[in-house]
């Protein structure tokens, strides 16, 4: 018969059988079980300098502390990516992972990463299947940061096909720009980075700053592969990024399972194709109560009542 799980409610079926929620549960447990041991490694997120302004007068200025940290897999270099290191073990996790050279954090033992040699060991259980001919065709993308993904980079993307909804209120799109706006953050005090951040509605769950909007997608999807179900599955994901909305963001997105992706900046024409094809809500040029949605506005309810266009004669 069907074992009963703790707090699973009625384990069994008729016929012994044990139910999806249950079974769901026991997944999950064992998931989290097999999670990558990750060392905690840090460093100094900006440095202390002196510059001229126009005047010839000496001032302090802090600038991002950026950093190369070269990827070994089971002892096999993969890459070197240049990173602020905040968190330099999740960039590792969502690197293999929207690289699709892992398919869960499950797959890997440990990360360690040490600064005084600038490396990230990955130990995986199992190597990862065919990896010299996985990473042998690199393909140049627009990312900064990072530069290149491995293999077809549209290889993924009908996997990735979003279904029907979540749908997002105007209201959480206003509210999570403006949570992005007051936050204190490197940019403010030092420049040359990009945010990225995901939200749940418009609660924000974790934000990375990184000196590549790919290295900080790249750690979001790293947290969010060490979270547990509610999180990973919540339909309500919305990703903010402060870089472009490329091809590649897109997929990454996707692969993500996340519905909508809000950006300050703009989209690219590739980018917009990919966001069809996905069935993702992707919003650009949002700042306070303003933006253009480039793909798929059904996802976005319109619930805040707005002034009036310039232009537009009262009723």
């Amino acid at each position: 018969m069907g074992r009963q799980v703790d707090g699973a409610g009625d384990a069994r079926l008729g016929g012994g059988g044990v139910s999806p929620v249950a079974r769901s549960i026991v997944d999950e447990r064992e998931r989290q079980r097999l999670l990558p041991a990750l060392s905690e490694a840090r460093a100094p997120l900006t440095r202390q300098v002196e510059v001229v302004d126009e005047y010839g007068v000496v001032k302090p200025m802090s600038i991002p502390a950026e950093r190369d940290l070269t990827i070994y897999v089971d002892k096999r270099e993969l890459v070197t990516l240049m990173t602020l290191g905040a968190f330099p073990e999740w960039l590792v996790l969502g690197y293999l992972c929207n690289q699709r050279l892992i398919r869960s954090a499950t797959e890997v033992e440990s990360i360690t990463v040490d600064w005084e040699v600038g490396a990230a060991a990955v130990r995986t259980r199992a190597g990862i299947d065919s990896i010299e001919a996985r990473t042998a065709h690199r393909v140049v993308t627009t990312g900064c940061g990072q530069g290149s993904v491995f293999g077809d980079l549209m290889g993924a993307l009908d996997a990735a096909v979003l279904p029907p909804g979540p749908r997002l209120r105007q209201s959480q799109l206003f509210a999570l720009i403006n949570t992005v706006r007051l936050k204190d953050t490197i940019y403010k005090r030092a420049g040359a980075v990009h945010a990225c951040a995901l939200f749940d509605g418009d609660r924000l769950q974790v934000f990375i700053e990184d000196v590549g909007r790919h290295n900080a997608i790249d750690s979001i999807a790293g947290w969010l592969e060490l979270q547990g179900l509610a999180v990973r599955q919540s339909a309500h994901k919305v990703f903010y990024t402060t870089g472009r909305l490329t091809s590649e963001m897109m997929i990454k997105a996707a692969q993500m399972g996340i519905g909508v992706v809000v950006s300050r900046s703009g989209m690219t024409e590739m980018g917009l194709d990919v966001a069809q094809r996905a069935g993702l809500c992707a919003i650009g040029r949002a700042t306070h109560q303003h933006y253009y949605c480039f793909t798929h506005p059904d996802r976005l309810i319109r619930d805040v009542p707005l002034p009036a266009r310039p232009g537009d004669r009262a009723a």
